[in-house]
């Protein structure tokens, strides 16, 4: 298996994917705040799935280019970050520091005991509208479909929450063949930020971060009850609907 949040898993062997992992280009921005409609607009005009879960976090201790979490209580999955190849810089409208990822994904179960504490965990509540592209006869197109080989990118918008906190996020993530990855991010950039942005937003370098780099620079007294909401979770194990999904809050668009 291997671990790919924005788009289908791609499928073949599970223990070769296990082995190798996926490789992926993305970048993120996140932003304080709730998600402003007039943003949710100007992304609606791609196709798009919409996709609610909670992941939990491993925050403690600070692995510096290494993200550990449990999606929606059915794997573990482990990001190894590989370094910066490039800035993304849509002029006046887009500017980020581009990174390189491997990725893992683990069938999850019921954990035995172990040592971690309960504030070594935190839960992040995500609502997501998730776009795909592809890279077809040398151009970036928008819900074209293909094969999980080819080089693709993933564009998603998402509402965060995490304790009393709320945050929104868009973020690009590519894959497909290694020497494609980064053009193919690119290009989709290009294509999304074509259209000029609501007014008084830019995507700037002050919030594009990884969410593991937004959760190790959070400090709100939240995060502990957070974490042992988290902890429990983890010890239940997966199975049954967590209050969260039992609201039915639906997608803000």
């Amino acid at each position: 298996m291997s671990e790919h949040p924005l788009i289908a898993l791609p499928t073949g062997p599970p223990g070769n994917s296990v082995i190798g992992g996926l490789s992926t280009v993305e970048v993120r921005w996140i932003l304080p705040g709730q998600l402003d409609a007039a943003i949710a607009g100007w992304f609606r005009r791609f196709l798009a799935e919409t996709e609610s879960r909670e992941d939990a976090y491993l925050i403690h201790p600070d692995l510096r280019g290494l993200s550990v979490k449990i999606r929606a209580g059915r794997a573990l999955e482990v990001k190894l970050c590989h370094g910066c190849p490039g800035i993304l810089d849509e002029a006046g409208r887009a500017r980020g520091r581009l990174e390189s990822w491997r990725k893992w994904s683990f069938p999850f179960g019921r954990p035995g005991p172990y040592g971690a504490g309960p504030s070594a965990w935190t839960v992040v509540h995500k609502r997501r509208r998730i776009s795909q592209f592809r890279l077809a006869s040398g151009r970036i197109m928008a819900g074209i479909p293909g094969r999980a080989t080819e080089a693709a990118c993933a564009v998603e918008l998402t509402e965060v929450s995490s304790g009393s906190e709320t945050w929104w996020s868009l973020g690009f993530e590519a894959t497909g063949p290694a020497d494609l990855l980064r053009s193919t991010l690119q290009g989709t950039a290009a294509l999304v930020f074509a259209q000029a942005l609501p007014a008084d937003v830019e995507f700037g370098m002050s919030h594009c971060q990884s969410y593991a780099d937004w959760l190790s620079r959070r400090d709100s007294p939240a995060r502990v009850r957070n974490s042992r909401r988290a902890e429990a979770r983890i010890r239940t194990g997966p199975g049954g609907r967590t209050p969260h999904e039992q609201r039915g809050t639906p997608w803000l668009i």
